[in-house]
């Protein structure tokens, strides 16, 4: 079964890092999607239960979908210019 939780816009400031969903009771199975409506990209960092942390790059006027099996934290961190868009997260069953 599969939860879709609400699409969440984001609007960074240089140098600034958020979380956009944490699950620290071990982990879950979601999907997802990053839409970067900037002129600036953005990093998408994925947490992962016993793996390494992961960082995408996505570029200006972007997108990036993964599929991640045991996500902790999805977060959004911008380098020296700012960025804006949304993110969405859906968790379910492999």
């Amino acid at each position: 079964m599969a939860l879709l939780l609400p699409q969440q816009f984001f609007d960074l400031a240089p140098n600034v890092g958020k979380s956009y969903y944490e699950n620290l009771e071990g982990g879950t199975n979601a999907a997802v999607t990053v839409q970067n409506n900037s002129t600036n990209p953005v990093s998408l960092v994925i947490t992962r239960v016993d793996a390494p942390v992961i960082t995408y790059v996505i570029p200006a006027i972007n997108s990036l979908t993964l599929s991640v099996k045991g996500l902790l934290v999805a977060a959004l961190l911008t380098g020296a210019t700012p960025a804006f868009g949304t993110i969405q997260v859906a968790t379910f069953e492999f």
